[in-house]
């Protein structure tokens, strides 16, 4: 919730008083309602006891400040508020998927709903709950430290009833929850699939643009799923405080070479699903770095953080604890697409990426480990992690371009 005065409140009631006019407060039974507007009508009572007069009475203001009553009040309601004006919802790319015997299109969408708030007072103890232990060195990086901090300082959103227009109709998503978190999905017939471009349905006079994408894949073809620290952004995983240096104080740095490899992929017909274990917010400057540096978009797939809950803990379990869970799902939905599986030897990439192999051999393309700790392919980690899997399906590597011709 925002922390407003109550001139901000008094705003906020009168949207609240307008929707809950609109959608679901009505006058006594009984009355009948006259005049064109709300700031103009008049109910006409008739009282169950008394003199049995009819009393004209002027409720303009009077309705509009029940309304708002029942907002301070916290009457719990049926309806979930809309976006208010400072308000944003942030959509992220998801994939969706034909399916054949309805003969429509499956599309998630899931976004974020939150209010951007500046809590200087906070930032310290944000770096003290990321575990970064040394302050920024200088100006830059301090700046740098409060744009990629700003996601996780903001007020999450939860109630908010969030619809989307796609192709001339508005197709209703769902109501975020305590994190801010949104998630729903279109049913969208063949016709209407391509492009999925997507905006939020605002309230009206709301002239704000905020935009979401879906890549739909068809039942065959390749899919490359990618790692992003150490794999195609240089990250120094091993080292904590390294990496959180690397997260928050520096530039991004591409692994040099991976782009292109990336883009020669893409051209052939891959697609991408990015995969990591960072938050969702990191998600904003990770993806306009991706973009920057030149790889291909795609869906992305981060961790849920939130310091109230359980979430918190989580960011810090090891990768095996989150990425089958999101793996496994996509190769379930396409049992007939060929997977590429591109990660780095500084974590457990090899060991996760076997272990799907061995349960998923037929679709499982390639395995492509990005190798940062200096071991040859033939040490005994790498045997235990690919036991079972052919040879010709997995490769160490250091240079990009040694994978180059691999999606053929």
């Amino acid at each position: 919730m925002s922390r407003e005065g109550p001139t901000g409140l008094l705003q906020r009631g009168a949207e609240d008083a307008t929707e809950t006019c609109a959608g679901g407060l009505q006058p006594p039974s009984g009355a009948s309602v006259a005049g064109p507007g709300i700031g103009t009508r008049f109910f006409s009572l008739t009282p169950i006891g008394g003199e049995g007069t009819r009393r004209g009475l002027s409720v303009g203001l009077e309705f509009r400040l029940l309304c708002l009553l029942c907002v301070l009040v916290a009457v719990p309601s049926s309806r979930a508020a809309g976006l208010r004006s400072d308000e944003r919802v942030l959509f992220y790319p998801t994939f969706g998927w034909r399916e054949a015997a309805a003969g429509e299109w499956r599309v998630p969408v899931h976004g974020l709903v939150f209010e951007p708030e500046r809590r200087v007072l906070t930032a310290a103890a944000l770096r003290k709950t990321l575990g970064l232990v040394a302050e920024p060195k200088d100006a830059a990086e301090r700046k740098l430290f409060e744009s990629r901090a700003k996601a996780f300082l903001v007020d999450n959103e939860r109630g908010k009833q969030i619809s989307v227009r796609l192709g001339g109709r508005v197709f209703p998503v769902g109501e975020s929850a305590a994190d801010g978190h949104v998630r729903g999905e279109l049913r969208l017939a063949n016709a209407d699939a391509k492009p999925v471009t997507f905006t939020a349905d605002l309230r009206a006079g709301d002239t704000r643009e905020f935009r979401g994408t879906a890549h739909l894949l068809g039942d065959t073809g390749i899919s490359v799923i990618s790692d992003v620290d150490d794999t195609i952004k240089v990250s120094h995983v091993r080292d904590r405080q390294a990496l959180l240096r690397k997260t928050f104080y520096e530039p991004f740095q591409a692994v040099p070479g991976m782009a292109a490899v990336y883009r020669a992929w893409s051209a052939d017909g891959a697609s991408f699903h990015y995969v990591s274990a960072s938050p969702w917010q990191l998600y904003e400057p990770i993806t306009e770095f991706t973009a920057a540096s030149g790889f291909p978009a795609g869906s992305w797939h981060m961790k849920q953080f939130r310091v109230k809950d359980s979430s918190f803990l989580a960011l810090f379990d090891s990768p095996e604890n989150y990425k089958p869970g999101v793996i496994e799902p996509m190769l379930r939905q396409f049992p007939k697409r060929r997977f590429i599986l591109v990660g780095d030897s500084g974590e457990r990439d090899p060991e996760i990426y076997g272990a799907l192999a061995r349960k998923f051999p037929q679709q499982i393309h390639r395995i492509l480990i990005r190798n940062v700790t200096g071991e040859e392919a033939k040490v005994a980690r790498y045997e235990a992690a690919f036991r079972d899997v052919p040879t010709k399906k997995w490769r160490v590597f250091r240079e990009p371009a040694e994978i180059r011709d691999t999606a053929k």
